[in-house]
C-alpha cells in the first residue's frame, strides 16, 4: 500500500510543485513523500528518491520559454543534471542498467511505425494553430525577427522536445517500471510530462491532448526499444510547433496552416 501512496504523491506533486507552481504545498508534499519512503523497503526507497530528487530539481528550476542563451544555460543546466545524476547513481553506485538511451530499433523501421509519424504531423498540423491562437499560449513564445532568433527558437524548441523523452520516458519510466506494473508507471510518468509541459507554458486545454501523447510515448518506447524512434515523433511534433508559433505572431510570413 506504502508504495501506491508514494506513487500517487509524486503525480500530485509534479501538478503541484511544477504545474500549479505551488511552491509552499509542493515542498511540503515532497517532504512528506521522502518521509514515508523512509519506511518502504531499501531497494524501493533508494529508486523512489532518484524521482523526488529530480522533481526537487525541476521545482527548483525556472521553467519557461525565454531563449536567451543565458536562460538556456540557466534552465538546460538544471535539467541535464536531472537526467545525468540518476544514470550515474543507477549505474556506478547501484551497478544496474536501469536507465538506458537505446538508439535503435535493431531492424529497419515497419512501414505503419514510418505512417504513425505521418499522422502526427496531420494532427499536429491541423490542432496546434488552432490551439496556439484559441487559448492565447503562443504568447508564452518569444518569436522576434532574424535567423538568429528562429534559429533560437528552433534550437529550444527541439532541444526541450528531445529532453522530454530522455527524462520522462528513458529515466522517470525506466525507474518506476522496476517498482509497478507498466500502465501505473506509464500513467505515472504521463503526469510528470503533462505537467512540465502545462508549466512550459501548454495552457488552457493542452493537457487533455498532451498527457494521451505522453502516454502513447511510454507504449512506443516500450514497444520498440528506441529512443531514436519516440524523439523523431516528438521532434515532428514540434516541428509543426515551430512553424505555428511563427504563423502565430506574424500571420503574413508562414500562411501554410488552415486551422
Amino acid at each position: 500500500m506504502k508504495r501506491y501512496i508514494v506513487l500517487l504523491l509524486l503525480a500530485v506533486n509534479a501538478i503541484v510543485l511544477i504545474a500549479l507552481q505551488m511552491k509552499s504545498l509542493g515542498w511540503i508534499l515532497l517532504g512528506t513523500t521522502t518521509i514515508l519512503l523512509l519506511f518502504t523497503e531499501k531497494h524501493f526507497r533508494r529508486d523512489m528518491l532518484l524521482v523526488v530528487g529530480a522533481l526537487g530539481i525541476l521545482g527548483l528550476t525556472e521553467i519557461n520559454t525565454d531563449i536567451s542563451l543565458l536562460h538556456i544555460l540557466q534552465m538546460g543546466t538544471p535539467l541535464l543534471l536531472a537526467i545525468i545524476l540518476p544514470f550515474i547513481i543507477t549505474r556506478y553506485m547501484f551497478k544496474e542498467n536501469t536507465i538506458r538511451f537505446p538508439f535503435h530499433h535493431g531492424r529497419k523501421w515497419y512501414r505503419k511505425e514510418i505512417m504513425y509519424i505521418f499522422i502526427t504531423a496531420a494532427i499536429a498540423y491541423l490542432i496546434l494553430p488552432f490551439y496556439l491562437r484559441n487559448t492565447g499560449a503562443y504568447l508564452n513564445w518569444t518569436v522576434e525577427p532574424g535567423a538568429d532568433n528562429l534559429f533560437m527558437l528552433f534550437l529550444g524548441t527541439n532541444g526541450l522536445g528531445t529532453w522530454d523523452e530522455f527524462f520522462f520516458v528513458s529515466t522517470v519510466l525506466a525507474i518506476l517500471r522496476k517498482h509497478f506494473s507498466f500502465w501505473m508507471a506509464n500513467a505515472a510518468q504521463a503526469v510528470l510530462f503533462t505537467s512540465f509541459l502545462f508549466e512550459l507554458g501548454f495552457i488552457g486545454w493542452a493537457p487533455f491532448a498532451i498527457y494521451p501523447f505522453a502516454l502513447a510515448q511510454g507504449y512506443i518506447f516500450r514497444k520498440t526499444d528506441s529512443l531514436l524512434y519516440v524523439i523523431t515523433i516528438h521532434l515532428t511534433l514540434d516541428l509543426i510547433l515551430y512553424l505555428a508559433l511563427i504563423n502565430a505572431h506574424h500571420p503574413g510570413w508562414l500562411q501554410i496552416f488552415i486551422t
